[in-house]
């Protein structure tokens, strides 16, 4: 602003100032809502064969080299998948149909250095899976996550863009996607290519049901069940009766829904004997897939589980969101200090809203929790890296594949895991420290006024992510003490430390016991026993008994006090004739063949149940009883 005079109490030229300022600082954002947008026509020649067309013609570029990408990386994952790899027969011109050869500084890149101000991208795309990650095409459908299948402009995501789906021949085919509509069926916008790239797309024959949910804050929008599956209508039906308690008791946690860009939030559920089990959220829509059938109640159950995860975070990930993921890189693996809250808390939450939607027992919720616990405590892992050193490993684990073998079991606990853990530890603490007054339920609510609620108003972005400090500072204010908050996140979060369960699950009068008390235990290295031996096939966990006699993977477990381990029996009644601290010997053969006879000296089994007291031969208490009830009754 060099050349401007500013005289002390001229009002009018310090505001003249913040004017021009603002303007500058909008100009880039005003001209790319002008922009003319990126167009996109997806069509289907042969679908028999697993490809897709895609012509992609992005206008209004300025002058000088052009970086047209392939994503590596996708919404909701955090590892990179390189997409670029099912890309094939790419041909690009100009805005007259012009030839252009570009170049390839990468195999995600191609870079046009002399257009006309626009540039036509054609190319065919593979895809073969169906889940929340890649893209599939086959007679029945087109199930397409948009960073698998199209391209996009390096430095321009922004801008908007238009997508148009071409029927197959002789295939009346529908859309079922977030994306906005038009008054064509087969024509949607995305309001930058943020949102494009976050919006799966179901384009097929799929079944499709709504209900309405008024929260009293933003008024009355549409869920909709997109649903590809080989069940009944009565089937889904009832599926989607059960979608529904999910969604509103999943509201009542935050008060509200969030405001829908749409004013729609779309399950893209695809049950099929071909599909891949996965859950995968996104800002107004979730894809939820699996090999499962609506008709099977084990199978069913476990749908409704990553459906209520999923939904979940509509609030958690998708709107309240962490610094480190926001926004999101599609060129890079994506790395945040936070997952055991984004990822671990929604993991706490899709089990107790279940739970209290009447659609699991208490006794398994219960199940869940003593298996967090034995996981998180008895895991090596938690004496090497804290939840938030374990929440940055995310792209070495999720979904990424590795051939190599690694030391994950000893050195790693997932961060939904381990998140799930420390939420269930703070409800319960807040629970116990405030007589049932404050909870986990309230800190969502309070995160969510303050840093969730604004992301409302910016399709495909969070404008107020938050930090670990936020989350810690937010747990200060709803608890009245600093101290409380700084000691939890210091001894449980960015520590090692695990809260007091035994005590505080007393309070809701539920009993903390080992499962197999008086029972030994060799540790959790899978074994398989057949002729010869038993063979360890997995990792040896850390300072467990077999680890401390010397034994390793790949090793072959001879015998256990003189009994040949020839079968499964024989192995569980050698251990049956000892207690926790017997000194026995075994002999096993490492890999190499080196014969080893020595003491291997056996531990009581550490894990742990949780049962109701008044189950395990104590009175459950009136205070008890109202706690288990705010605490895990239905809302």
């Amino acid at each position: 602003m060099a050349g401007f005079i500013i005289r002390q109490g001229d009002t009018m030229t310090r505001f003249f100032i913040r004017v021009v300022i603002l303007c500058v600082l909008l100009m880039p954002r005003l001209a790319a809502a002008q922009a003319a947008p990126f167009e996109y026509t997806l069509s289907f020649p042969a679908v028999e064969h697993r490809w897709m067309q895609v012509e992609a013609r992005f206008p209004g570029l300025p002058a000088g080299p052009v970086d047209i990408r392939m994503s590596r990386t996708s919404p909701g994952r955090y590892a990179l998948h390189e997409f670029a790899k099912n890309v094939f027969e790419v041909s690009i011109t100009n805005g007259v149909g012009q030839a252009i050869e570009p170049e390839r500084p990468s195999l995600h890149q191609w870079t046009v250095r002399q257009h006309d101000g626009t540039v036509v991208v054609r190319y065919k795309v593979f895809g073969d899976r169906t889940d929340g990650t890649y893209l599939s095409v086959d007679a029945a459908h087109a199930h397409m996550n948009m960073p698998a299948t199209v391209m996009f402009v390096r430095g321009h995501l922004d801008r908007p863009a238009r997508i148009t789906f071409v029927r197959p021949a002789n295939r009346p085919w529908q859309v079922a996607t977030q994306l906005y509509p038009t008054a064509d069926p087969l024509v949607f916008t995305a309001p930058n290519i943020h949102y494009l790239l976050d919006s799966p797309t179901e384009f097929g024959l799929f079944t499709l049901r709504t209900f309405t949910v008024d929260d009293g804050v933003n008024g009355a929008q549409t869920i909709r069940v997109a649903m590809h599956h080989d069940g009944t209508d009565a089937e889904l039906d009832a599926y989607v009766r059960d979608v529904e308690k999910i969604v509103r008791e999943s509201t009542r946690i935050f008060g509200e829904l969030p405001k829908f860009d749409a004013g729609t939030y779309t399950f893209l559920a695809d049950y099929l004997p071909w599909a891949d089990g996965d859950g995968m959220e996104h800002r107004n829509s979730t894809v939820v897939s699996g090999r499962g059938a609506l008709r099977n109640p084990a199978q069913r159950q476990g749908m409704l589980g990553t459906v209520s995860h999923e939904f979940f975070h509509a609030w958690n990930m998708e709107r309240l969101r962490s610094k480190g993921i926001e926004p999101f890189d599609f060129e890079n693996a994506n790395v945040s200090s936070d997952l055991w809250f984004g990822e671990g808390f929604t993991n706490y939450f899709d089990g107790l809203i279940l739970e209290r939607a009447g659609l699991i027992p208490v006794q398994t919720l219960l199940g869940d929790f003593a298996g967090i616990i034995n996981t998180v405590t008895l895991s090596p892992g938690r004496q090497i890296r804290s939840a938030v050193e374990m929440s940055r490993l995310a792209p070495f684990v999720d979904a990424a594949a590795s051939i190599d073998r690694t030391a994950w079991p000893n050195l790693f606990i997932s961060y939904y895991t381990y998140g799930s853990a420390i939420a269930l530890g703070l409800d319960l603490s807040l629970r116990d420290r405030s007589d049932g007054k404050v909870t986990a339920d309230a800190y969502m609510q309070a995160l969510w006024r303050r840093f969730g609620r604004a992301s409302n108003t910016t399709p495909g972005m969070a404008p107020a992510p938050y930090t670990i400090e936020d989350l810690e500072a937010t747990l200060a204010e709803l608890a009245g003490d600093k101290a409380f908050a700084r000691e939890f996140f210091q001894r449980f979060v960015q520590g090692r430390e695990v809260v007091d369960y035994t005590r505080l699950f007393l309070r809701a009068g539920l009993v903390v016991r080992k499962s197999k008390a008086g029972q030994v235990w060799l540790g959790s290295a899978p074994l398989q026993v057949g002729a010869g031996g038993a063979r360890v096939t997995g990792l040896v966990p850390f300072e467990s008994p077999l680890h401390k006699a010397g034994v390793a993977q790949d090793d072959l477990i001879v015998s256990i006090d003189g009994v040949e381990l020839s079968q499964p029996a024989l192995l569980d009644q050698v251990l049956a004739r000892h207690k926790p601290g017997d000194r026995v010997p075994i002999h096993f053969v490492r890999r190499g063949g080196e014969r080893v006879e020595t003491t291997i000296v056996l531990d009581e089994d550490p894990r742990i149940e949780i049962v109701p007291i008044e189950t395990a031969g104590g009175t459950l208490t009136v205070e008890q009883q109202r706690f288990r009830q705010a605490w895990l009754g239905a809302r």
